[in-house]
């Protein structure tokens, strides 16, 4: 009696131990043989729609690209995507139901500050990989990420960076610069660009005038802001702020007749801001000059690369597309995913997706290089200045001011 327990002990240790090597060995959520499901929630409606809706485009124009070559070792990409009308409520809802319900591998493209900031505790809690993020929120920034921060992969620049690097460049925009004039938004954009501007100021002995405007449009127009900042003659403006409030802002500014060089965020240089900016008449671009960051690249060793995102953009319908940022930063964005993707051998897994990610630099195809080794989560360092042309020979709208560099 006492040996037939004995094996019928020995006989349930080793079935346990068989069953806890076949769940390590199965794949994470959302991955099959020959599919893997991925997702995001972006706004696609709304005034961002001008943003969500090209990046969207863009990410799965990638995802088509690989598809049609057969997928990525032997898999095809599906996007489940929810629109969150930049609203960061609804954007925690859909990113938990994409965790929880729809069972996706990965986010991809985790769009907009509100609803990033709101859902990065419940990724990192979750442990599932989130590849891009299209905002660029200080609370992204690890040196180094440990345990579960290591799953987020920034790729953008982060705004309290790209504050000390506006800051910078105004510098060298303006010969003699002394004071600089500060419109921000009391949003994570516009308080984290505010925190690096004002970080980079003191280091360079620069005044600031700052002056609080609405979060986006509809709100009331930023009047009395303008007013008292021209009455402050500074020399340069910078624009701490997203896509929406610059753009009523800068409306505002030529209004009034303001004629200081504006500099502002690298999330508006694109043609859909130059075109609204410019007008029927070319109201603002003929009063004063426009300047934004850039970290796409697509000139020089990226040529090739520019080719092939306009001819996905083609081949997924959107031709039109071709010269949009937003959409270009979408293409970038599955182009992280799919080549962390690539990297892993056999059964795909959270963690091992996570060590292919850290396995070796990554070459962004329309910018520079990015390294997330040793849990290192910096995002873009280096940008180039550009200059707002709605008669740019590039078609974008706008020329290259200041080559791609970092901070001085």
């Amino acid at each position: 009696m006492k040996k037939l327990l004995l094996i019928v002990v020995l006989l349930s240790v080793l079935a346990f131990a068989g069953c806890k090597a076949k769940v390590e060995d199965e794949y994470a959520q959302g991955v099959t043989d020959t599919t893997v499901l991925v997702g995001n929630t972006a706004a696609t409606s709304g005034y961002f729609a001008m943003v969500g809706g090209p990046f969207n485009d863009g990410l799965e124009a990638y995802f088509k690209h690989y598809n049609d070559l057969g997928g990525v070792n032997g898999r095809t990409i599906t996007l489940k995507h929810y629109d969150d009308g930049f609203s960061g409520t609804e954007g925690y809802a859909y990113t938990e139901q994409l965790i929880e319900d729809d069972k996706v591998f990965a986010l991809v493209g985790h769009f907009g500050t509100p609803t990033v900031g709101g859902t990065l505790e419940l990724i990192r809690e979750k442990g599932i990989p989130m590849v891009y993020a299209a905002t660029g929120i200080a609370d992204l920034f690890r040196e180094p990420a440990v345990g579960n921060e290591r799953v987020v992969f920034p790729v953008q620049p982060i705004y309290q960076t790209e504050g000390r690097w506006m800051v910078a460049k105004a510098k060298e925009l303006v010969t003699g610069l002394k004071k600089i004039g500060v419109f921000y938004t009391d949003d994570e954009a516009g308080q984290n660009l505010l925190k690096g501007v004002e970080d980079r100021a003191t280091a360079l002995g620069i005044t600031l005038v700052k002056q609080q405007t609405a979060l986006s449009s509809g709100a009331i127009t930023p009047a009395a802001q303008v007013t008292s900042m021209k009455d402050a003659n500074v020399d340069l403006i910078i624009a701490a702020m997203n896509q929406a409030p610059f753009l009523q802002l800068a409306a505002e500014l030529a209004k009034q007749n303001s004629t200081k060089p504006v500099v502002t965020s690298y999330v508006s240089s694109n043609i859909s801001v130059t075109t609204a900016l410019k007008g029927p008449e070319g109201s603002v671009g003929n009063k004063f000059d426009v300047y934004a960051g850039a970290w796409v690249d697509i000139a020089g060793d990226n040529a090739a690369n520019f080719e092939q995102f306009m001819a996905d953009m083609a081949a997924f319908g959107k031709p039109e597309l071709a010269a949009n940022a937003f959409a270009m930063a979408g293409w970038i964005a599955g182009y992280f995913f799919v080549e962390g993707l690539s990297r892993v051998k056999g059964v795909v897994t959270w963690d091992k997706f996570v060590t292919a990610m850290e396995s070796k630099p990554f070459e962004n195809p329309l910018g520079g290089t990015i390294d997330f080794a040793k849990g290192n989560r910096y995002g873009t360092t280096e940008m180039a200045m550009l200059k707002m042309n709605p008669a740019s020979e590039s078609g974008l709208g706008w020329d290259v001011a200041i080559g791609l560099s970092g901070i001085k």
